[in-house]
């Protein structure tokens, strides 16, 4: 009788996830089913592992890493699509992160590009795209609403791939500098025509009513567990370090 009380004991102790006190270290909440599944968190997690990526990557690692030192935001889009003959057109999701006055990184706020031209290009290619802030002035354009990349803020291009031409790209002055590792990408041009504008619904979905891209990025009213593995990507030390 009592082998079988002990034997139901254990069932419910397992069917439930009860944790019995002395087995196991108090583990971290976990991150709610549904955020997990979600479209919004599954761009989170493709975004952490490009900002890994490109931090880690051996030929723009160290200069991806050394614009993340003193960025004020940053732009991060896993999947961004160049399509088109002649005038590239494409676009994708990616999210804005920006720099605390602690030294440390907001949440993600969600955004679209929409790409209007991206210089001669034949074919379509996706690749991970980082756009390093690099100053307040950028990052407020950009949390302010619809942003056109190369005339309301201007855009660099910085060392890319395994050619050495992204690498000798003037971005002195530049707002934003553009890193990736997919050397068609770029095909070697200026970004210009690319329209940054805010996914809402998407911020809303993720945060709640209310969740503007201001109060998620600037003002820090809006948290997810969700993207503490982001922000450590982008405020830790890199996992390999790039020569």
């Amino acid at each position: 009788m009592r082998i079988s009380r002990l034997i139901l004991a254990i069932s419910l102790v397992l069917e439930l996830g009860v944790v019995l006190p002395g087995c196991t270290s108090q583990p971290e909440a976990p991150v709610p089913a549904a955020a997990r599944e979600s479209e919004q968190q599954q761009l989170v997690d493709k975004a952490r592992l490009t900002v890994e990526a490109l931090r880690t990557n051996q030929v723009v690692g160290k200069a991806v890493n050394s614009s993340l030192s003193g960025a004020r935001g940053v732009l991060v889009f896993p999947d961004l699509l160049k399509a088109g003959f002649g005038l590239g057109a494409g676009g994708g999701t990616g999210v804005l992160l920006a720099r605390t006055a602690s030294g440390s990184w907001s949440d993600p706020a969600f955004y679209f590009n929409g790409e209007g031209s991206f210089g001669l290009q034949i074919g379509a290619e996706a690749g991970q795209v980082l756009f390093v802030i690099r100053n307040d002035g950028a990052l407020n354009k950009i949390v302010n609403g619809n942003v056109n990349l190369g005339a309301d803020v201007s855009v660099a291009v910085g060392p890319y791939g395994g050619g050495a031409a992204g690498a000798t790209t003037p971005n002195v002055g530049a707002d934003l500098v553009a890193f990736s590792v997919q050397e068609g990408i770029f095909g070697g041009v200026a970004i210009r025509g690319g329209v940054i504008s805010p996914r809402q619904s998407w911020n809303e979905a993720y945060y709640g009513p209310g969740a503007t891209p201001r109060a998620i990025v600037l003002e820090n009213r809006f948290h997810n567990p969700g993207a503490r593995r982001l922000k450590a990507a982008l405020a830790g030390a890199p996992a390999a370090s790039a020569q």
